[in-house]
């Protein structure tokens, strides 16, 4: 109950925009929006960037991931990363609305939300979340639910188990990073049964490689419970080919 008066109290006090130091109402003001967080074509199966009218990217084409379809918003990258840090690592839970609002705004995400039957949000190890405080998926997830549409509780919070912690995967390859997930998702076994032949959303805040959310969807696929699994991220760190 404190919590959320707190962020209400938090969304209606002025704050500068992260990005150009002006005084807006939100937390980037429109100007860096427009500049920064304009749609680019990306692969529909990796959200990396493509040609224009080029809908799946060559790896994708060349290997099928387990994700139906995955949209992303943004580029990891400058001023993004900066404002994602500070949701993530320094302790400010209050950005989850305005980052979402974002998502919502990319093209794929609004149509994604809707034609999900449940929404389930990449879970932290409980050793990670003790830390953190709070899971910044599930957030956003939250606030994603709440605009698409709030009469529905599609929400799967704990669906999914992460029942190992990984090393960081900052500095990582794509291999070394499937390697370092492999066995570290689970399903719970009660609630599976109910989801068969549902079509999944999965959300996160960053995809770098996509080793954490295809290692996701294929424990729900392996398990049965899908029908079809798909992503929506807040950004997507640019390919470096």
């Amino acid at each position: 109950m404190l919590g959320r008066l707190f962020e209400t109290w938090m969304t209606r006090i002025p704050s500068q925009c992260a990005v150009c130091r002006a005084w807006p109402a939100q937390r980037v003001c429109e100007e860096c929006v427009q500049r920064f967080a304009r749609p680019v074509p990306r692969c529909r199966r990796c959200a990396i960037h493509v040609r224009s009218g080029q809908p799946v990217c060559g790896p994708c084409l060349l290997h099928p991931p387990a994700l139906s379809s995955c949209h992303a918003a943004l580029d990891y990258a400058f001023p993004w990363s900066a404002c994602i840090a500070d949701f993530k690592f320094h302790e400010d839970p209050s950005w989850a609305g305005m980052l979402a609002q974002l998502m919502m705004q990319a093209p794929g995400v609004s149509e994604a939300m809707q034609q999900a039957d449940w929404v389930i949000p990449i879970p932290l190890s409980k050793p990670r979340l003790r830390e953190r405080g709070y899971n910044q998926a599930l957030l956003l997830a939250r606030q994603l639910l709440g605009a698409a549409d709030p009469g529905r509780d599609r929400l799967q919070a704990h669906l999914l188990w992460r029942v190992q912690d990984t090393a960081s995967q900052v500095s990582l390859t794509r291999a070394q990073r499937l390697s370092n997930l492999r066995h570290s998702f689970a399903l719970d076994p009660a609630q599976a049964p109910l989801l068969k032949n549902r079509r999944l959303l999965l959300i996160d805040d960053v995809m770098t490689t996509g080793a954490t959310l295809h290692s996701a969807a294929r424990v729900l696929l392996q398990a049965g419970a899908a029908r079809e699994v798909h992503a929506c991220v807040l950004a997507r760190t640019p390919a470096s080919w």
